[in-house]
Order: C-alpha cells, then sequence, then structure tokens
C-alpha cells in the first residue's frame, strides 16, 4: 500500500494509465464509504454491494473529477446519491423486506446492537425492537434531512464538509439536522405508542 500519496497524484497516475492504483483510494476510502451506504440501506449484503457500486461508478467518471472539491466530497456525493437511488428503486419492497426482517429471514444481515452477555431475554427484545423503530423512522425522512442526519451520524462528518457534500451552506446542514432530529423523534414517539396501545 502506498501511504504517502496524495489522492490527487494517485488520481493522475490512474489516469495515466496505472489503473492498480486506485486499489489505493478504494482502501483509504472503503470504509467510510461503508457507512454512509449503511446510513441509508441498513443491511450489510446491500451496503457491501453498494460500497462496491459507488467505486465502480468513481473510477468510470475519475476521467470527469476536475478537482473542484476533494476526492474525499466528490466521492461522497456518489455514495450519497447511488444510496437514495436503492432506496427509491426499492422503497415498494421496503416494508415487505422490515415484514420479513421481524420475523427472522434477514436477522443475520441488518444491524445489531451490542448486547452484554448480562442481558435478558426481554431487554434483548425490547433493544431489537428499538432498532427496528430508528430504522423505519430513519427511512421515513425527507431525503435531504436523511442524507445530512446519516453523513453527521454514521460518518461523524462536520457540517461545513457535509454543506459541501450536498451542495449547500453550513446554516442550511445545520437546520435540515435539527429538523431531522425533531422528525425522528416524533416517529419514534408514533412507532412507540403504536406499539404500546
Amino acid at each position: 500500500m502506498i501511504i504517502n500519496l496524495s489522492d490527487s497524484e494517485i488520481i493522475r497516475r490512474v489516469l495515466d494509465g496505472e489503473r492498480d492504483m486506485f486499489r489505493e483510494l478504494v482502501a483509504r476510502y472503503q470504509p467510510m464509504i461503508f457507512r454512509v451506504c449503511m446510513g441509508f440501506i441498513h443491511q450489510k449484503d446491500d451496503a457491501d454491494d453498494l460500497t462496491q457500486e459507488v467505486f465502480i461508478q468513481a473510477y468510470l467518471s475519475l476521467i470527469r473529477f476536475k478537482g473542484n472539491s476533494s476526492f474525499s466530497t466528490w466521492i461522497y456525493r456518489i455514495a450519497v446519491n447511488v444510496s437514495l437511488n436503492k432506496v427509491r428503486s426499492t422503497s415498494r419492497n421496503f416494508i415487505l423486506q422490515r415484514f420479513d426482517s421481524l420475523f427472522g429471514a434477514k436477522k443475520n444481515k441488518e444491524i445489531r446492537l451490542v448486547i452484554p452477555d448480562n442481558e435478558n431475554p426481554e431487554s434483548i427484545m425490547i433493544l431489537n425492537e428499538h432498532r427496528e423503530w430508528l430504522q423505519q423512522s430513519l427511512n421515513g425522512l425527507p431525503e435531504n434531512q436523511r442524507t445530512a442526519i446519516v453523513l453527521s451520524k454514521y460518518d461523524d462528518l462536520s457540517q461545513m464538509e457535509i454543506a459541501m457534500i450536498m451542495n449547500t451552506t453550513e446554516g442550511a446542514v445545520e437546520s435540515l439536522i435539527q429538523r431531522a432530529k425533531v422528525n425522528l423523534r416524533k416517529n419514534l414517539s408514533a412507532f412507540r405508542k403504536k406499539n404500546t396501545d
């Protein structure tokens, strides 16, 4: 692994014909791109597939990368777009997938909460239920709010970085995150009320 080259130097070398150099960019950015995809999709296998798709798109589009923003900002944008397209294209199947997952059909592909060994079965069941509510609440947010909160909470990006990725202002990002938090609280409260009535 060549760790002392800048992203722009690696890109130049890839475009000059050293295609294997692209692997260095994959190694650098794969974990954070996976987290972005996971923030939208919530299932590991799907997030793995999307991550691979992001890097394929990035590789095929590299000739159009102008360097007006950093490579990380550019590839984050691709990851957000690929993830949103996936959510849109499968939105009709999402409810069925969630229904299946509640009954164990795809449990091994979902986000796992770390549960201490001393937790009793009832506590484990409540934690799993809360995780499901959170995923559904996140899926119910408007796209721009979901994008802002995923980049903020899953990847711990600053508002300035999110603003660059979303091509907006820091003030707009702050507002989106605040609205997303309010809507998540409302959605979670509604799920809790619906499931305890």
